[in-house]
Protein backbone atom coordinates (compact mmCIF):
# COMPACT_ATOMS: atom_id res chain seq x y z
CA UNK A 1 0.00 0.00 0.00
CA UNK A 2 2.81 2.34 0.82
CA UNK A 3 4.52 1.88 -2.45
CA UNK A 4 0.77 2.28 -4.59
CA UNK A 5 0.47 5.50 -2.52
CA UNK A 6 4.36 6.73 -3.48
CA UNK A 7 3.17 6.36 -6.95
CA UNK A 8 0.00 8.59 -6.44
CA UNK A 9 1.71 11.22 -4.83
CA UNK A 10 4.16 11.55 -7.41
CA UNK A 11 1.92 11.36 -10.22
CA UNK A 12 0.06 14.54 -8.39
CA UNK A 13 3.18 15.74 -8.22
CA UNK A 14 4.11 15.64 -12.16
CA UNK A 15 0.73 16.99 -12.60
CA UNK A 16 1.15 20.18 -10.40
CA UNK A 17 4.75 21.12 -12.33
CA UNK A 18 3.44 20.31 -15.59
CA UNK A 19 2.52 23.32 -17.96
CA UNK A 20 -0.94 21.82 -19.24
CA UNK A 21 -1.15 25.25 -21.08
CA UNK A 22 1.62 23.95 -23.39
CA UNK A 23 1.04 20.14 -23.74
CA UNK A 24 -2.02 21.09 -25.81
CA UNK A 25 -0.60 22.48 -29.29
CA UNK A 26 -2.67 25.87 -30.16
CA UNK A 27 -1.25 25.83 -34.01
CA UNK A 28 -2.39 22.73 -36.53
CA UNK A 29 -1.55 22.38 -40.05
CA UNK A 30 -4.62 21.98 -43.24
CA UNK A 31 -5.49 18.06 -43.78
CA UNK A 32 -7.70 18.53 -46.43
CA UNK A 33 -9.52 21.62 -48.55
CA UNK A 34 -12.86 21.45 -50.44
CA UNK A 35 -15.48 24.35 -51.10
CA UNK A 36 -14.81 26.64 -48.35
CA UNK A 37 -14.21 24.04 -45.74
CA UNK A 38 -11.16 23.17 -44.15
CA UNK A 39 -10.16 19.97 -42.09
CA UNK A 40 -7.05 20.76 -39.71
CA UNK A 41 -5.18 18.29 -37.29
CA UNK A 42 -3.48 19.74 -34.43
CA UNK A 43 -5.79 22.00 -33.42
CA UNK A 44 -6.49 20.20 -30.00
CA UNK A 45 -7.88 23.16 -27.79
CA UNK A 46 -9.99 24.36 -30.40
CA UNK A 47 -13.55 25.87 -29.04
CA UNK A 48 -16.90 25.92 -31.24
CA UNK A 49 -17.26 29.20 -32.95
CA UNK A 50 -13.81 30.45 -32.72
CA UNK A 51 -11.83 32.27 -35.03
CA UNK A 52 -8.21 30.99 -36.15
CA UNK A 53 -6.25 32.59 -38.47
CA UNK A 54 -4.60 30.82 -41.57
CA UNK A 55 -0.73 31.44 -42.05
CA UNK A 56 -1.71 34.17 -44.79
CA UNK A 57 -3.90 35.79 -42.80
CA UNK A 58 -6.95 34.42 -44.19
CA UNK A 59 -9.71 34.07 -41.30
CA UNK A 60 -11.92 30.83 -40.06
CA UNK A 61 -14.47 29.82 -38.34
CA UNK A 62 -14.51 26.50 -36.46
CA UNK A 63 -17.53 24.46 -36.78
CA UNK A 64 -16.58 20.68 -36.23
CA UNK A 65 -14.70 19.29 -33.51
CA UNK A 66 -13.83 15.87 -33.95
CA UNK A 67 -11.46 13.12 -32.16
CA UNK A 68 -8.95 13.78 -34.15
CA UNK A 69 -9.57 16.78 -36.74
CA UNK A 70 -11.24 20.18 -36.68
CA UNK A 71 -13.86 21.46 -39.21
CA UNK A 72 -13.17 25.18 -39.91
CA UNK A 73 -15.19 26.99 -42.34
CA UNK A 74 -13.17 29.98 -44.47
CA UNK A 75 -14.70 33.50 -44.23
CA UNK A 76 -11.60 34.54 -46.91
CA UNK A 77 -10.15 33.86 -50.25
CA UNK A 78 -10.72 30.51 -50.22
CA UNK A 79 -8.23 30.13 -53.73
CA UNK A 80 -4.77 30.97 -51.41
CA UNK A 81 -5.37 28.23 -49.12
CA UNK A 82 -2.82 25.10 -49.45
CA UNK A 83 -2.94 21.54 -48.17
CA UNK A 84 -0.04 21.91 -44.93
CA UNK A 85 -0.88 26.03 -44.12
CA UNK A 86 -0.60 26.53 -40.67
CA UNK A 87 -3.77 27.64 -38.31
CA UNK A 88 -3.37 29.21 -34.92
CA UNK A 89 -6.42 29.58 -32.69
CA UNK A 90 -7.33 33.03 -32.04
CA UNK A 91 -9.03 32.47 -28.54
CA UNK A 92 -11.77 34.45 -29.35
CA UNK A 93 -15.36 33.47 -31.37
CA UNK A 94 -16.62 35.16 -34.01
CA UNK A 95 -17.86 38.32 -33.75
CA UNK A 96 -19.69 41.48 -36.27
CA UNK A 97 -19.29 44.93 -36.00
CA UNK A 98 -22.82 46.33 -34.50
CA UNK A 99 -24.38 50.31 -33.74
CA UNK A 100 -26.15 53.06 -35.69
CA UNK A 101 -23.26 53.15 -38.24
CA UNK A 102 -25.08 50.21 -39.96
CA UNK A 103 -28.59 51.78 -40.90
CA UNK A 104 -28.88 52.66 -44.67
CA UNK A 105 -25.96 50.16 -45.47
CA UNK A 106 -25.56 46.99 -47.63
CA UNK A 107 -23.44 44.35 -45.83
CA UNK A 108 -21.96 41.02 -46.87
CA UNK A 109 -22.35 37.66 -44.90
CA UNK A 110 -20.14 38.58 -42.10
CA UNK A 111 -21.21 42.14 -41.73
CA UNK A 112 -18.60 43.77 -44.39
CA UNK A 113 -20.06 46.67 -46.12
CA UNK A 114 -20.27 46.26 -50.14
CA UNK A 115 -22.08 48.98 -51.31
CA UNK A 116 -19.11 51.21 -51.91
CA UNK A 117 -19.69 53.27 -49.56
CA UNK A 118 -17.09 54.19 -47.04
CA UNK A 119 -15.85 51.96 -44.30
CA UNK A 120 -17.55 51.35 -41.12
CA UNK A 121 -15.35 51.78 -38.08
CA UNK A 122 -17.94 50.01 -35.67
CA UNK A 123 -17.46 50.86 -31.50
CA UNK A 124 -19.62 47.91 -30.39
CA UNK A 125 -18.96 44.24 -31.48
CA UNK A 126 -21.99 41.20 -30.89
CA UNK A 127 -21.10 38.06 -31.05
CA UNK A 128 -22.86 36.61 -33.87
CA UNK A 129 -23.39 33.32 -31.99
CA UNK A 130 -25.66 34.09 -28.36
CA UNK A 131 -27.68 32.30 -26.07
CA UNK A 132 -31.38 33.39 -26.61
CA UNK A 133 -32.83 35.92 -23.80
CA UNK A 134 -34.65 33.55 -21.10
CA UNK A 135 -38.00 33.62 -19.72
CA UNK A 136 -37.46 35.91 -16.88
CA UNK A 137 -35.89 38.71 -19.23
CA UNK A 138 -38.95 38.93 -21.83
CA UNK A 139 -42.56 40.05 -21.34
CA UNK A 140 -45.74 38.52 -23.28
CA UNK A 141 -46.62 40.21 -26.87
CA UNK A 142 -48.62 43.38 -25.90
CA UNK A 143 -47.96 45.82 -28.94
CA UNK A 144 -48.91 45.18 -33.08
CA UNK A 145 -46.51 45.76 -35.22
CA UNK A 146 -48.19 47.37 -37.88
CA UNK A 147 -47.56 45.43 -41.79
CA UNK A 148 -49.63 47.89 -44.12
CA UNK A 149 -51.18 45.00 -45.40
CA UNK A 150 -55.03 44.83 -44.66
CA UNK A 151 -55.07 41.34 -44.94
CA UNK A 152 -52.80 40.79 -42.32
CA UNK A 153 -53.30 43.75 -40.11
CA UNK A 154 -56.87 42.51 -39.44
CA UNK A 155 -56.67 38.98 -39.62
CA UNK A 156 -52.98 37.18 -38.89
CA UNK A 157 -51.61 40.62 -37.01
CA UNK A 158 -48.31 40.42 -35.51
CA UNK A 159 -47.06 41.71 -32.37
CA UNK A 160 -43.62 43.42 -31.58
CA UNK A 161 -41.22 40.43 -30.42
CA UNK A 162 -43.11 37.74 -32.30
CA UNK A 163 -41.50 34.83 -34.76
CA UNK A 164 -44.53 35.02 -38.11
CA UNK A 165 -43.65 32.80 -40.66
CA UNK A 166 -44.12 34.03 -44.45
CA UNK A 167 -44.77 30.43 -46.08
CA UNK A 168 -45.77 29.33 -49.67
CA UNK A 169 -44.03 28.49 -52.98
CA UNK A 170 -41.73 30.45 -55.30
CA UNK A 171 -43.23 33.52 -56.94
CA UNK A 172 -46.39 34.11 -54.35
CA UNK A 173 -45.46 37.18 -52.87
CA UNK A 174 -43.51 36.02 -49.98
CA UNK A 175 -40.55 38.55 -50.11
CA UNK A 176 -43.20 41.68 -51.01
CA UNK A 177 -44.37 40.64 -47.68
CA UNK A 178 -41.12 41.17 -45.79
CA UNK A 179 -40.28 44.35 -48.51
CA UNK A 180 -44.21 46.30 -47.51
CA UNK A 181 -43.68 45.90 -43.89
CA UNK A 182 -40.35 47.57 -43.91
CA UNK A 183 -41.49 49.93 -45.48
CA UNK A 184 -44.87 50.42 -43.24
CA UNK A 185 -42.16 51.09 -40.52
CA UNK A 186 -41.20 54.72 -41.66
CA UNK A 187 -41.61 57.48 -38.52
CA UNK A 188 -42.46 54.56 -36.04
CA UNK A 189 -38.86 54.39 -34.41
CA UNK A 190 -38.32 50.48 -35.82
CA UNK A 191 -34.94 49.52 -37.14
CA UNK A 192 -35.53 46.95 -39.91
CA UNK A 193 -32.81 44.18 -40.90
CA UNK A 194 -33.28 42.61 -44.71
CA UNK A 195 -31.28 39.08 -44.67
CA UNK A 196 -31.00 37.75 -48.11
CA UNK A 197 -30.10 34.22 -48.25
CA UNK A 198 -29.62 32.43 -51.87
CA UNK A 199 -31.59 35.18 -53.69
CA UNK A 200 -30.53 36.51 -56.93
CA UNK A 201 -27.89 39.67 -56.88
CA UNK A 202 -30.56 41.46 -58.93
CA UNK A 203 -33.38 41.00 -56.57
CA UNK A 204 -31.53 42.27 -53.89
CA UNK A 205 -30.45 45.11 -55.92
CA UNK A 206 -34.38 45.73 -56.70
CA UNK A 207 -35.70 45.84 -52.77
CA UNK A 208 -32.64 47.94 -52.09
CA UNK A 209 -33.71 50.71 -54.63
CA UNK A 210 -37.28 50.12 -54.01
CA UNK A 211 -36.31 50.95 -50.07
CA UNK A 212 -34.42 53.97 -51.00
CA UNK A 213 -36.68 55.36 -53.41
CA UNK A 214 -39.58 55.12 -50.83
CA UNK A 215 -36.47 56.98 -48.21
CA UNK A 216 -36.71 53.49 -45.87
CA UNK A 217 -32.93 52.79 -45.95
CA UNK A 218 -32.25 55.01 -43.43
CA UNK A 219 -33.54 53.16 -40.87
CA UNK A 220 -32.79 49.71 -42.83
CA UNK A 221 -29.91 47.32 -42.50
CA UNK A 222 -29.49 44.82 -45.49
CA UNK A 223 -26.93 41.95 -44.79
CA UNK A 224 -26.87 40.08 -48.33
CA UNK A 225 -25.34 36.52 -49.42
CA UNK A 226 -26.55 36.04 -52.50
CA UNK A 227 -26.85 32.64 -54.83
CA UNK A 228 -23.13 32.82 -56.60
CA UNK A 229 -21.93 33.21 -52.22
CA UNK A 230 -19.90 30.62 -50.78
CA UNK A 231 -22.44 28.18 -48.88
CA UNK A 232 -20.67 29.29 -45.80
CA UNK A 233 -21.78 32.96 -45.78
CA UNK A 234 -25.32 32.12 -46.57
CA UNK A 235 -25.05 29.75 -43.39
CA UNK A 236 -23.69 32.93 -41.06
CA UNK A 237 -25.45 35.81 -42.65
CA UNK A 238 -29.20 35.53 -40.89
CA UNK A 239 -26.69 35.03 -37.59
CA UNK A 240 -25.07 38.10 -38.38
CA UNK A 241 -28.04 39.83 -38.95
CA UNK A 242 -29.54 38.46 -35.77
CA UNK A 243 -26.46 40.14 -33.89
CA UNK A 244 -26.78 43.99 -35.75
CA UNK A 245 -31.12 43.18 -34.29
CA UNK A 246 -29.85 42.53 -30.92
CA UNK A 247 -27.90 45.47 -30.09
CA UNK A 248 -31.03 48.18 -31.31
CA UNK A 249 -32.80 45.48 -28.73
CA UNK A 250 -30.65 45.93 -26.03
CA UNK A 251 -30.84 49.36 -26.68
CA UNK A 252 -34.64 49.33 -25.22
CA UNK A 253 -35.72 49.90 -29.23
CA UNK A 254 -37.60 47.90 -31.46
CA UNK A 255 -36.54 45.99 -34.34
CA UNK A 256 -37.93 44.00 -37.22
CA UNK A 257 -35.55 41.16 -39.21
CA UNK A 258 -36.71 39.36 -41.83
CA UNK A 259 -34.91 35.83 -43.10
CA UNK A 260 -35.45 35.51 -46.72
CA UNK A 261 -35.24 32.46 -46.97
CA UNK A 262 -34.40 29.91 -44.35
CA UNK A 263 -34.88 27.12 -46.78
CA UNK A 264 -32.28 28.02 -48.81
CA UNK A 265 -30.09 28.90 -45.60
CA UNK A 266 -31.18 24.96 -44.50
CA UNK A 267 -29.93 23.93 -47.57
CA UNK A 268 -26.29 26.05 -47.44
CA UNK A 269 -25.61 24.39 -44.30
CA UNK A 270 -27.05 20.64 -45.45
CA UNK A 271 -24.05 21.09 -48.04
CA UNK A 272 -21.56 22.97 -45.06
CA UNK A 273 -22.48 19.41 -42.64
CA UNK A 274 -22.08 17.02 -45.84
CA UNK A 275 -18.64 18.19 -46.57
CA UNK A 276 -17.59 18.10 -42.75
CA UNK A 277 -18.71 14.55 -42.95
CA UNK A 278 -22.10 14.53 -40.87
CA UNK A 279 -23.98 11.92 -41.44
CA UNK A 280 -27.46 12.84 -43.19
CA UNK A 281 -30.46 12.80 -41.91
CA UNK A 282 -33.92 12.93 -43.53
CA UNK A 283 -33.72 14.69 -46.73
CA UNK A 284 -29.96 14.47 -46.44
CA UNK A 285 -30.22 17.25 -43.85
CA UNK A 286 -27.64 17.00 -40.69
CA UNK A 287 -29.90 15.45 -37.40
CA UNK A 288 -28.90 19.24 -35.85
CA UNK A 289 -31.18 21.25 -38.62
CA UNK A 290 -33.79 21.80 -35.94
CA UNK A 291 -31.18 23.55 -33.37
CA UNK A 292 -29.96 25.39 -36.68
CA UNK A 293 -33.12 27.50 -36.87
CA UNK A 294 -34.69 27.19 -33.45
CA UNK A 295 -31.18 28.84 -31.76
CA UNK A 296 -31.72 31.70 -34.77
CA UNK A 297 -35.54 32.26 -33.76
CA UNK A 298 -35.40 32.32 -30.07
CA UNK A 299 -33.31 35.08 -30.23
CA UNK A 300 -35.90 37.30 -30.89
CA UNK A 301 -37.57 38.72 -27.75
CA UNK A 302 -40.32 41.19 -26.03
CA UNK A 303 -37.81 42.51 -23.08
CA UNK A 304 -39.48 42.89 -19.75
CA UNK A 305 -39.13 46.76 -18.27
CA UNK A 306 -35.94 45.71 -16.21
CA UNK A 307 -34.28 44.82 -19.66
CA UNK A 308 -34.86 48.10 -21.21
CA UNK A 309 -38.74 47.33 -23.29
CA UNK A 310 -36.59 46.57 -26.25
CA UNK A 311 -37.72 43.93 -29.17
CA UNK A 312 -36.55 42.00 -32.17
CA UNK A 313 -39.57 40.97 -34.75
CA UNK A 314 -38.52 37.77 -36.63
CA UNK A 315 -40.53 37.07 -40.05
CA UNK A 316 -38.72 34.08 -41.58
CA UNK A 317 -39.81 33.21 -45.12
CA UNK A 318 -39.80 29.54 -46.22
CA UNK A 319 -40.49 28.00 -49.49
CA UNK A 320 -42.65 25.19 -50.36
CA UNK A 321 -42.88 22.76 -53.04
CA UNK A 322 -46.19 22.37 -54.32
CA UNK A 323 -47.56 23.27 -51.42
CA UNK A 324 -46.29 20.67 -49.24
CA UNK A 325 -46.22 22.54 -45.26
CA UNK A 326 -45.47 18.96 -44.13
CA UNK A 327 -42.00 18.71 -45.59
CA UNK A 328 -39.20 18.85 -43.31
CA UNK A 329 -38.09 21.91 -43.20
CA UNK A 330 -41.29 23.68 -43.13
CA UNK A 331 -42.45 21.51 -40.26
CA UNK A 332 -39.72 22.50 -38.41
CA UNK A 333 -40.02 26.00 -38.42
CA UNK A 334 -43.65 26.43 -38.18
CA UNK A 335 -42.99 24.46 -34.68
CA UNK A 336 -40.32 27.08 -33.69
CA UNK A 337 -42.54 30.19 -34.61
CA UNK A 338 -45.84 31.94 -33.18
CA UNK A 339 -47.98 31.66 -36.35
CA UNK A 340 -47.69 31.32 -39.87
CA UNK A 341 -48.95 33.10 -43.19
CA UNK A 342 -49.76 31.08 -45.96
CA UNK A 343 -49.80 32.27 -49.55
CA UNK A 344 -51.55 30.10 -51.77
CA UNK A 345 -50.47 29.79 -55.87
CA UNK A 346 -53.74 29.03 -56.78
CA UNK A 347 -55.28 32.60 -55.11
CA UNK A 348 -52.15 34.74 -56.40
CA UNK A 349 -52.86 33.03 -59.89
CA UNK A 350 -56.34 34.21 -59.69
CA UNK A 351 -55.49 38.02 -59.23
CA UNK A 352 -56.08 37.99 -55.56
CA UNK A 353 -52.78 39.32 -53.97
CA UNK A 354 -51.76 39.20 -51.22
CA UNK A 355 -52.47 35.43 -51.72
CA UNK A 356 -53.41 34.88 -48.05
CA UNK A 357 -55.03 31.88 -46.77
CA UNK A 358 -56.96 32.57 -44.08
CA UNK A 359 -57.89 29.18 -43.56
CA UNK A 360 -53.94 27.91 -43.15
CA UNK A 361 -52.46 31.31 -41.67
CA UNK A 362 -52.55 32.15 -38.42
CA UNK A 363 -51.24 34.56 -35.33
CA UNK A 364 -50.79 32.59 -32.09
CA UNK A 365 -51.15 36.03 -30.07
CA UNK A 366 -53.36 37.47 -31.85
CA UNK A 367 -55.80 39.95 -29.44
CA UNK A 368 -52.30 41.13 -27.98
CA UNK A 369 -50.78 42.00 -31.18
CA UNK A 370 -54.31 44.46 -32.88
CA UNK A 371 -55.39 47.53 -31.19
CA UNK A 372 -58.62 47.70 -28.96
CA UNK A 373 -60.39 49.27 -32.39
CA UNK A 374 -59.40 46.97 -34.99
CA UNK A 375 -60.34 43.85 -32.94
CA UNK A 376 -63.74 45.51 -32.49
CA UNK A 377 -64.36 46.50 -36.30
CA UNK A 378 -62.08 43.32 -37.80
CA UNK A 379 -63.24 40.41 -35.38
CA UNK A 380 -65.42 39.15 -37.89
CA UNK A 381 -63.71 39.45 -40.92
CA UNK A 382 -62.03 36.47 -40.78
CA UNK A 383 -65.14 34.36 -40.02
CA UNK A 384 -66.96 35.97 -43.14
CA UNK A 385 -64.34 34.93 -45.37
CA UNK A 386 -64.41 31.26 -44.03
CA UNK A 387 -68.41 31.30 -44.82
CA UNK A 388 -67.86 33.29 -48.13
CA UNK A 389 -65.30 30.52 -49.44
CA UNK A 390 -67.13 27.44 -48.54
CA UNK A 391 -70.33 28.95 -50.10
CA UNK A 392 -68.56 29.89 -53.22
CA UNK A 393 -67.39 26.40 -53.54
CA UNK A 394 -70.94 25.32 -52.89
CA UNK A 395 -72.50 27.24 -55.67
CA UNK A 396 -70.42 25.89 -58.45
CA UNK A 397 -72.49 22.94 -58.13
CA UNK A 398 -76.28 24.68 -57.67
CA UNK A 399 -78.33 25.63 -60.07
CA UNK A 400 -80.84 27.42 -57.08
CA UNK A 401 -79.37 29.36 -54.17
CA UNK A 402 -81.93 31.28 -51.48
CA UNK A 403 -81.36 34.84 -51.30
CA UNK A 404 -79.53 34.77 -47.88
CA UNK A 405 -77.03 32.42 -49.46
CA UNK A 406 -76.46 34.92 -52.16
CA UNK A 407 -76.41 38.04 -50.15
CA UNK A 408 -73.49 36.53 -48.45
CA UNK A 409 -71.45 35.40 -51.61
CA UNK A 410 -71.87 38.99 -52.72
CA UNK A 411 -70.62 40.52 -49.63
CA UNK A 412 -68.21 38.19 -49.85
CA UNK A 413 -66.92 39.11 -52.98
CA UNK A 414 -66.57 42.63 -52.20
CA UNK A 415 -64.46 41.74 -48.84
CA UNK A 416 -62.07 39.66 -51.00
CA UNK A 417 -61.95 43.31 -53.37
CA UNK A 418 -61.50 45.31 -50.76
CA UNK A 419 -58.55 43.25 -49.39
CA UNK A 420 -56.41 43.38 -52.71
CA UNK A 421 -53.09 45.88 -52.22
CA UNK A 422 -50.92 47.10 -54.69
CA UNK A 423 -47.25 46.22 -54.30
CA UNK A 424 -44.80 48.46 -52.11
CA UNK A 425 -48.42 50.44 -51.06
CA UNK A 426 -48.99 50.09 -47.17
CA UNK A 427 -52.04 51.60 -45.77
CA UNK A 428 -52.04 52.97 -42.44
CA UNK A 429 -53.85 51.46 -39.65
CA UNK A 430 -56.29 54.08 -39.19
CA UNK A 431 -57.10 53.75 -42.76
CA UNK A 432 -57.92 50.38 -42.45
CA UNK A 433 -60.07 50.68 -39.22
CA UNK A 434 -62.36 52.71 -41.58
CA UNK A 435 -62.34 50.58 -44.46
CA UNK A 436 -62.73 47.28 -42.84
CA UNK A 437 -65.85 49.07 -41.01
CA UNK A 438 -67.41 49.85 -44.27
CA UNK A 439 -67.28 46.62 -45.88
CA UNK A 440 -68.01 44.31 -42.48
CA UNK A 441 -71.17 46.57 -42.14
CA UNK A 442 -72.49 45.96 -45.21
CA UNK A 443 -72.07 49.77 -46.63
CA UNK A 444 -70.29 47.69 -50.15
CA UNK A 445 -73.33 45.76 -50.65
CA UNK A 446 -74.99 47.59 -53.48
CA UNK A 447 -71.24 48.57 -54.86
CA UNK A 448 -70.55 47.10 -57.74
CA UNK A 449 -67.30 44.61 -57.35
CA UNK A 450 -65.84 46.79 -59.80
CA UNK A 451 -65.92 50.36 -57.80
CA UNK A 452 -64.55 48.86 -54.82
CA UNK A 453 -61.11 50.09 -55.22
CA UNK A 454 -62.77 53.74 -56.47
CA UNK A 455 -64.32 54.14 -53.05
CA UNK A 456 -61.73 52.69 -51.36
CA UNK A 457 -59.28 55.44 -53.17
CA UNK A 458 -61.96 58.14 -52.53
CA UNK A 459 -62.63 57.19 -48.77
CA UNK A 460 -58.46 57.44 -48.10
CA UNK A 461 -58.34 60.63 -49.52
CA UNK A 462 -60.95 62.32 -47.64
CA UNK A 463 -59.81 61.09 -44.51
CA UNK A 464 -56.35 62.71 -45.44
CA UNK A 465 -58.20 65.97 -45.80
CA UNK A 466 -61.68 66.52 -45.01
CA UNK A 467 -61.49 64.20 -42.28
CA UNK A 468 -57.90 64.32 -40.81
CA UNK A 469 -59.29 64.95 -37.13
CA UNK A 470 -60.96 61.53 -37.50
CA UNK A 471 -57.62 60.39 -38.51
CA UNK A 472 -56.01 62.11 -35.39
CA UNK A 473 -58.73 60.71 -32.96
CA UNK A 474 -58.56 57.06 -34.09
CA UNK A 475 -54.54 57.08 -34.22
CA UNK A 476 -54.67 58.65 -30.54
CA UNK A 477 -57.70 56.79 -28.74
CA UNK A 478 -57.52 53.36 -30.69
CA UNK A 479 -60.69 52.44 -29.18
CA UNK A 480 -64.17 52.81 -30.94
CA UNK A 481 -65.55 55.50 -28.86
CA UNK A 482 -69.80 56.58 -30.08
CA UNK A 483 -68.52 59.98 -31.23
CA UNK A 484 -65.76 57.90 -33.90
CA UNK A 485 -67.93 55.69 -34.72
CA UNK A 486 -70.25 58.09 -36.30
CA UNK A 487 -68.03 60.25 -37.96
CA UNK A 488 -66.80 57.23 -39.53
CA UNK A 489 -70.46 56.27 -40.69
CA UNK A 490 -70.98 59.96 -41.64
CA UNK A 491 -67.11 59.67 -44.16
CA UNK A 492 -68.65 56.45 -45.33
CA UNK A 493 -71.49 57.23 -46.48
CA UNK A 494 -70.62 61.12 -47.64
CA UNK A 495 -68.09 59.11 -49.41
CA UNK A 496 -71.24 56.50 -50.96
CA UNK A 497 -72.99 59.76 -51.96
CA UNK A 498 -70.08 61.47 -53.44
CA UNK A 499 -69.69 58.11 -55.79
CA UNK A 500 -73.47 58.25 -56.50
CA UNK A 501 -74.44 54.68 -55.08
Amino acid sequence: MQVVKEILDRIEQDIKNADIGDSFSKKGEILELKDWVAIVVGLDDAMFSEIVEFENGIKGLVLDLSNDSVGILVLGDYSKLRQGDTVRAVGKVLSVGVGEEYLGRVLDGIGMPIDGLADIKPKTFNPVEKIAPGVITRQGVNKPLETGIKAIDTMVPIGRGQRELIIGNRQTGKTTIGTDTILNQKGKDVICIYVSIGQKEGKVRRIVETLKEKDAMKYTIVVSAPANSPSVLQYIAPYVGCALGEFFMAQGKDALIIYDDLSKHAVAYREVSLLLRRPPWREAYPGDVFYLHSRLLERAANLNKDFGWGSLTALPIIETLDSDVSAYIPTNVISITDGQIFLETELFNSGIRPAIDVGLSVSRVWWSAQTKIMKKVAGKLRLELASFRELASFAQFASDLDESTQRKIEKGKRLVEMLKQPNNDPIPFNKQVVLIYAGINDYLNDLPVNKVLEFEKLLYLKLDTVYADLTKKIIDKKTLEEDIEKEMIALIKETREEMKI
